[in-house]
């Protein structure tokens, strides 16, 4: 078991990037032989505001090498169990506008790639997939700072790469369709923000893994409960917060349904779903 709360072959920050900057151009191969503390070096950085660092080497190599069968199950299943913890998945919950955002969400889409490797090979144990499911929901629930580009800092995108985890999560064989209703509540009600205006494509990704659960067999119904609840709920949460906050609300909503509606527009199954995003856009 790898111990990913030690600094153990840990690397300086200087030195992981320099590494990963070679590695990538072609001029060092991956180091076999310490690509666990090359991977805890990683884990360790993966918060840095160094967007360079952070999202073009530290993710991209973690992802090539996940993909191309270079980290072992077993070290994938010790890294999501830390990647869960609260150094991690929640570190700085509750904080808005702070650096802790990225570790959260950088984390959050590392997870996304352990899940999407485990639906192609299946090493997971259930009750790590369930785990993860459970500790994803009370993220989301809990995440407050959504923002999705920082000036200078580079990405965040808490919301939209929490997303990407729950598609990935409900494209795992381990999950049943009785357990979408426990994600897709969270998922709704981060659409109905007010704090800010989504501005960087995070209703084209909350919408991704609704639709895979319309694909592998969520009842419409629900959704279209959902919709038909949403002006009221506008109308209650209207009373609630300041003006301006209510016009981010709204803009929130309406930018979601129309995606929404644009997805689902040559799907003829799915004719009463589209009226019932007519009808709450008349509404609103």
């Amino acid at each position: 078991m790898v111990d990913f709360q030690s600094n153990e072959l840990v690397m300086e920050e200087h030195e992981l990037k320099k590494y990963l900057q070679e590695y990538k151009n072609g001029q060092k191969s991956w180091d076999v032989k310490n690509h666990v503390g090359l991977v805890k070096s990683m884990m360790h950085f993966i918060g840095t505001t160094d967007s360079e660092l952070r999202d073009k080497l530290i993710y991209s190599t973690f992802f090539h090498l996940t993909i191309d069968n270079q980290l072992e199950h077993d070290l994938l299943i010790d890294l999501l169990d830390y990647c869960l913890s609260d150094d991690m998945l929640f570190k700085g919950i509750g904080e808005n506008g702070t650096d802790t955002v990225f570790t959260r969400a950088f984390t959050s889409i590392v997870i996304a790639v352990i899940l999407y490797k485990d639906n192609e090979d299946d090493f997971l144990p259930r009750d790590a997939v369930y785990k993860t499911k459970d500790h994803l929901i009370n993220y989301i629930n809990s995440e407050n700072d959504l923002r999705g580009f920082v000036p200078v800092k580079g990405w965040a995108h808490s919301i939209a790469h929490v997303a990407d985890a729950f598609d990935e999560l409900i494209l795992n064989k381990k999950m049943e369709q009785k357990d979408y209703l426990d994600i897709l509540g969270p998922l709704w009600e981060k659409i109905l923000v007010s704090d800010s205006v989504y501005v960087h494509g995070e209703d084209e990704r909350i919408l991704i893994p609704i639709l895979a659960m319309l694909e592998k067999g969520l009842d419409v119904g629900e959704i279209e409960q959902l919709l038909k609840g949403m002006p009221a709920e506008l109308k209650r949460r209207k009373e609630q917060v300041e003006e301006e906050n209510y016009w981010f609300l709204e803009a929130n909503c309406k930018t979601f349904l129309k995606s929404f509606y644009v997805k689902i527009s040559s799907r003829e199954e799915l004719i009463s779903l589209r009226r019932n995003i007519e009808l709450c856009l008349s509404e609103l």
